[in-house]
């Protein structure tokens, strides 16, 4: 981690979220949001990488990391609302957007509603809804767990008591082998059943077949906004992917404007621990060519 990386709170509503900060003051922000079940330890790499040319900032979401677990329904929307107060209590007044996974939803949604907040975009294994359960990701194996966690009863069991999400599907989406010190960092949050439920609730979130309705309505909103941004864009692909393979990355990056496909190599869905230099050196590049302009 580099030397200047920084960890710290921030009053949020009425609770306390916590966020890493590496760079310097006065440069322009990149603001890294992570998904599930991770938090701004999966950026420690990149943010060091990226650090020189940007004010790094990496929040953990509310109910996960080191923030704090208010008794809220972990919605997309308590997420957009506890994302909003962090970004007005650190002031900050655009910035370029790294996001993966759940990262992505909360992305998309600010700069459709807030476009002149976006600098640029670099984005990875992206939320979007989808038609059916064929959409979701490659392997059957995966759909039908998903599919397990949004079954009542079964779900609970296996991502509250058993934490399969944490112990199974996070290092099972990543190439390379983590380290226990490594595991413990993700495992710290979550010690009880009870601190996992804001784990449980986003694969309840998933917008498939149009459920559930809200998060479907507004993420169909927010992918319309999307197509329709010009800011620079950077979209990451590992190969097979998870939940965006290389072809249908191409696919997708063809229906917006100015969006470069950056192919990684072998990964799956938690690219930031397999390709950190690569990631790093795409959102370097982000942001010179569009301070350049």
């Amino acid at each position: 981690m580099s030397l200047n990386m920084q960890q710290s709170r921030v009053e949020v509503l009425d609770m306390h979220m916590a966020y890493r900060e590496a760079g310097q003051k006065d440069a322009p922000v990149a603001l890294f949001l992570h998904g599930n079940p991770t938090s701004s330890y999966i950026w420690r790499h990149i943010m060091s990488d990226v650090s020189p040319v940007a004010r790094c900032i990496a929040p953990d979401l509310i109910g996960f990391g080191q923030s704090d677990k208010p008794d809220i329904e972990y919605r997309l929307i308590d997420h957009i609302r506890y994302l909003d107060a962090f970004i007005d209590a650190l002031e900050i007044s655009s910035a370029y957007l790294v996001a993966q996974d759940w990262g992505t939803a909360l992305a998309f949604e600010r700069a459709a509603r807030r476009p002149n907040f976006v600098r640029g975009l670099a984005f990875m294994e992206f939320i979007r809804p989808m038609k059916s359960w064929d959409e979701f990701h490659h392997e059957p194996a995966a759909r039908e767990l998903f599919q397990k966690f949004r079954t009542a009863g079964i779900g609970e069991k296996l991502v509250l008591e058993d934490n399969v999400f944490v112990e199974r599907v996070l290092p099972g989406s990543i190439e390379r082998q983590l380290t226990e010190e490594e595991m413990s960092a993700y495992r710290a949050p979550f010690p009880t059943p009870e601190s996992r439920r804001p784990v449980w609730r986003f694969p309840n979130e998933l917008p498939i077949a149009g459920q559930p309705g809200d998060v479907s309505a507004l993420l169909e909103n927010a992918h319309a906004a999307l197509r329709e941004s010009t800011y620079p864009k950077i979209l990451f692909v590992g190969e097979p992917g998870a939940l965006v393979s290389p072809e249908f990355a191409r696919t997708f990056a063809s229906t917006l404007h100015n969006c470069e496909v950056v192919q990684l190599g072998a990964g799956a869905h938690y690219l930031q621990e397999d390709h950190p230099s690569a990631i790093a050196a795409g959102v370097r590049r982000l942001i010179g060519d569009a301070t350049q302009k």
